[in-house]
Parts: structure tokens; sequence; C-alpha cells
């Protein structure tokens, strides 16, 4: 049975921690109705690609434990989220349906994550880069928990480089800010600015899920470089 652990991180800059808390505190009753059908493709087809790999899989941004009664029983799962709401919610859903995979679930910073290296041999974030402060901070600590060999496995928004799409993008931000989202800050070439700078860590797939083709399904790996040797 899991229970939920609160772990103080290093507090926020400027895309404000607080904010998004307080978001996600507010979303936590109705995450399920507005957001479970919704992405349930693109989610579906990550986790069928964490069941492939295996192994310990860290969660971040687990919210309300959707996605946990889809995991493989033979996967270690561990969940963390910025919100105790949520997180509250998930346990109901471990406990509800006997998840015995699940070790655990904590309130924790995706900027700070209270674990060792080669902690996991997947990490999966489902549409948690573009709500947090500081997205390649997360991204580098998502890649320092992974083990070589593992993947990194991200649902993300990919904003649109030019043209009327980025236009409206642009035009909405200060409307969805104080709900925990942004929409313009996050065009591939952001992602791939990052990957270039991430020691060990390739490309092994991207592709478009639904809805309406502006959300990816993203797998970094991280090389094994004493096994490459």
């Amino acid at each position: 049975m899991a229970d939920i652990i609160k772990l103080d991180g290093t507090r926020p800059l400027d895309f404000d921690r607080d904010t998004v808390e307080q978001a996600y505190d507010r979303w936590a009753p109705v995450y399920d109705l507005v957001f479970g059908g919704v992405f349930s493709k693109g989610r579906k087809a990550a986790i069928a690609a964490t069941n492939k790999i295996g192994g310990r899989v860290l969660e971040v941004g687990v919210g309300t434990g959707i996605s946990l009664p889809l995991y493989s029983p033979h996967l270690r799962i561990f969940g963390t989220d910025i919100s105790e709401l949520m997180l509250e919610k998930a346990k109901k859903r471990v406990d509800g349906f006997k998840l015995k995979n699940v070790e655990g679930l904590a309130v924790m910073d995706a900027e700070n994550l209270e674990f060792p290296d080669n902690s996991f041999d997947v990490v999966m974030a489902q549409y948690v880069v573009t709500a947090v402060p500081n997205p390649e901070k997360a991204l580098d600590e998502f890649a320092r928990v992974l083990r070589p060999g593992g993947e990194l496995i991200i649902l993300t928004r990919v904003s649109a480089d030019a043209g009327m799409r980025r236009f409206i993008e642009q035009r909405l931000q200060p409307v969805v800010r104080p709900l925990g989202f942004r929409t313009a800050e996050f065009a591939w070439s952001r992602y791939a600015q990052w990957l270039a700078g991430a020691d060990g860590m390739e490309l092994a797939e991207r592709r478009l899920v639904p809805p309406l083709g502006h959300f990816s399904l993203v797998r970094f790996r991280k090389m094994d470089v004493a096994a490459a040797a």
C-alpha cells in the first residue's frame, strides 16, 4: 500500500512553483473528468512503451494516478507530484485497484528529485515539462536519475516555431498561465537544444499523439557508455 510522503525541495524560480502547485490543487477534483479521455491515446502509447522496457519506473507528475492501473504488474512504480491533493486521489486509486507494484507516492519538485543517480529504468513525465518553472533543469534531473540504457519518456506539447499557430499560442499564454499551462515556449528547437547539451542522451523516437497533433510522444535514451566501450 502506497503512502504519500511529503519531501521539501528547493523553492522555485520565476514560473512560480506556488502558482503551479495551486493550479493543480484546483484541478485535482475534476482532472480525470476533464483530461482523462482527451489524453487517453497518448497516455496508453507512453505506457505501452514503458511496459516494453520494464524494470523500475519513476512517473513524475503522476497526478491522480490515472496511469497507474495501466502499467504491467511486473513493473515497480514510484510516483511523484507537486500537488498533495492530486496524490491523495492517486493513493485512493492505488488502494482501490490493490496496485502492489506501486512502491510509493511522494510530494516532490520535478526540478529537485529526491533520488540517487541511476535509480530508474524508465522516467515517465506526462504533460509535465511545459508546466515546471525551469524545463531544462527538470529534464536534467530526469536524465540524472535514469540508469544507463534506460529511457526518458515524455508526453509533451510542442508549440509552433512560426505562423498563425505561433501567433495564437502567444496570445493565449497570459490566459492559460494561471491554470498551470504554457502554450508558446516549447517549439521542438528547444527540446533539440537541450538534447544537444545533455551528455549521454540520444533521441529514440518522436511522434505525434492526439489531440489535434499539438502533442508528441518523445523517447530519449541514456546511452550506456561503459557497454559501448
